[in-house]
């Protein structure tokens, strides 16, 4: 089954974010896939949300769907005009993971480790959310030396450029890193847990695991 797209409104069919959700999880596979199995692998979203989503993306033409027994088989109509866009929008996080790395490669003074956690590592932050991001300094570079902190303020001013959303920096030491991986605070366990490596080891090495 398929419909039509509004060719004056060719931005219509996305209308919310759950839209978003819905096509990222179709784009990630050429099986077709029952409502049921798109609501599971959506990262938010109620299956009554999923369902209607589903039937207004069939509408536009950007889904097909396919009729099965007593349920729809939905798939991307790779085909349609819009589809291009979908994978451009799909792919802006791995985007911003690139950019990150390639930022933090090209630093004069390289950082003992860079993540990101928090909601945007999750996966669960809004418009208003900060991009978290975890920064180790190197023990022999000072806190005030002038070339580390021109660094951090270029990369928060690139978060923002890129994402419109704030960089929350939280920067510390080498020896903070030491003293952090024998108390193990709540953000340790964060980290450990949600943060996705940019640059350095993985928080479970920088931390040394659980005592």
């Amino acid at each position: 089954m398929l419909f039509d797209m509004d060719l004056s409104r060719p931005w219509a069919p996305i209308r919310s974010p759950i839209d978003m959700e819905v096509l990222r999880v179709l784009r990630g596979t050429t099986r077709p896939l029952t409502g049921r199995e798109v609501a599971r692998l959506v990262r938010a979203g109620s299956q009554p949300a999923v369902n209607a989503s589903l039937r207004r993306l069939s509408e536009e033409g950007l889904v097909r769907a396919e009729e099965a027994g007593n349920a729809y088989l939905y798939t991307l109509n790779r085909e349609h005009l819009a589809a291009p866009a979908v994978q451009l929008l799909a792919d802006i996080w791995p985007e911003l993971l690139r950019r990150l790395r390639d930022e933090v490669a090209d630093w004069q003074v390289a950082p003992v480790h860079l993540s990101i956690f928090g909601s945007a590592a999750r996966g669960d932050g809004g418009t208003a959310s900060d991009i978290d991001l975890f920064v180790v300094r190197p023990g022999d570079v000072p806190d005030h030396d002038a070339r580390w902190r021109d660094q951090l303020d270029r990369l928060a001013d690139h978060v923002l450029a890129w994402t419109g959303n704030h960089a929350g920096l939280s920067e510390v030491s080498e020896r903070d890193v030491r003293r952090l991986g024998r108390e193990r605070p709540p953000v340790v366990c964060e980290l450990s847990r949600d943060a996705i490596t940019i640059a350095g080891p993985e928080p479970a090495e920088l931390f040394g695991g659980r005592r």
